[in-house]
């Protein structure tokens, strides 16, 4: 009995860590964009080119957490990251030109990156010495919890804040939230995984036949998911001249739709299989994009934010999943791999839009490269052998 009560506070602190700094610091800049545009605080194109910046830094905090994969070393960088993405997060609220937003949010994209990276690694190799992997998804509620609270958050602020003041909630709230979600991830003790006769593992290759076609598909996904995730608010006041009931809506749409997410992709991939479940959710992804794209806005842009928001965690936890099950020993630098990979191809997406609109482009049309994107990895899905 003991092991199903130790289950929840661990997923909950696990969770509350992928809030703070996912939604409070990563995914609040979208609903936050066009109020910081109309305020004067930068314009469209500044936004995409700040978005860059954001995850450039992510794709440096994961490729820090490929470095520092080991638990122990989790346990002593961890909490330096939190406190950066704090830190980072309050210097927010006093940043009125953009260039100092965008090297604010290249620091607060290294901490989230490497959170974003060790919190469920951490989790998910104590799951493992517990025998319960299968629960590992559900850490990801803490994303989707993050989104709501994100959305709810600027709506409720934005008529009394403005300029870089709307940056204060979500700063006040991290905190105590990250110290409640450390205190108790720095108790969990977790073994070295083992192999008979060997000892504890620390290096195997990560490429090979089996694992090669799940990377290149996920690197589809990255670019695939974070144009709707960065701009699809944007693209709602751009197509309603600034107002109309999209602009909020859409991404309390997308926050909606992803809150069970992880809880069914993570039964669904228990039930019909990881990589099964996980070209579904590349599927359900291109769906919604190519509604943004295909239909009139007040259809396109639901649509858009219920596939994509019910669907993005989806191939993230599956992914992570299925991953371990082809390399099972050495979980947490594969999750970095994996991580600095979708960082990467997602920094493309805002510098892709960055470009495209400089060129006489328009920001619905960018979303092309998100479809082409999940097209492709969902055509590499296709060749990753099959899994249970």
């Amino acid at each position: 009995m003991s092991k199903p009560l130790s289950l929840v506070p661990v997923l909950l602190a696990g969770g509350t860590l992928l809030l703070v700094v996912h939604g409070l610091g990563r995914f609040v800049y979208t609903p936050l964009l066009p109020g910081l545009v109309e305020d004067g605080v930068i314009t469209v194109a500044q936004g995409a080119n700040i978005a860059t910046w954001n995850y450039l830094g992510y794709l440096l905090g994961a490729l820090l957490a490929l470095r520092w994969h080991r638990v122990e070393q989790i346990h002593r960088s961890l909490p330096w990251a939190l406190g950066a993405h704090v830190l980072t997060t309050f210097m927010q609220t006093q940043a009125e030109q953009a260039d100092v937003l965008a090297g604010l949010r290249l620091a607060n994209g290294i901490a989230n990156g490497l959170v974003f990276v060790q919190a469920p690694a951490l989790v998910l190799e104590w799951l493992a010495c517990q025998g319960q992997v299968a629960r590992s998804g559900l850490v990801y509620l803490g994303v989707c919890l993050g989104l709501l609270m994100s959305s709810l958050l600027v709506s409720l602020t934005d008529d009394w804040l403005t300029g870089a003041a709307l940056w204060w909630p979500a700063a006040i709230l991290s905190v105590p939230l990250a110290i409640w979600g450390w205190q108790r991830l720095a108790r969990l003790e977790i073994a070295p995984v083992q192999t008979a006769g060997t000892g504890p593992v620390h290096r195997q290759r990560l490429f090979d036949r089996n694992s090669t076609p799940l990377f290149l598909a996920y690197a589809g996904a990255g670019l695939g998911y974070i144009l709707p995730m960065t701009f699809l608010p944007m693209l709602a006041s751009l197509q309603s001249q600034g107002g109309g009931w999209l602009v909020d809506a859409s991404w309390l749409i997308v926050a909606l739709a992803a809150l069970p997410s992880p809880w069914l992709w993570n039964r669904l991939g228990a039930r019909i299989g990881d990589d099964q479940a996980l070209k579904l959710s590349y599927a359900v992804q291109l769906a919604g994009v190519l509604a943004v794209l295909t239909l009139p806005p007040m259809l396109g842009l639901p649509a858009c934010g219920v596939l994509v928001g019910s669907a993005f965690l989806g191939t993230v936890l599956l992914t992570q999943r299925l991953a371990r099950t082809l390399h099972p020993h050495q979980g947490p630098r594969l999750s970095a791999a994996l991580i600095a990979l979708y960082g990467l191809t997602q920094l493309a997406g805002p510098w892709l839009t960055s470009l495209w609109m400089s060129a006489g482009g328009s920001l619905q049309d960018a979303f092309w490269f998100g479809a082409g994107a999940l097209a492709w990895g969902l055509a590499w899905m296709l060749a990753v052998p099959r899994h249970g």
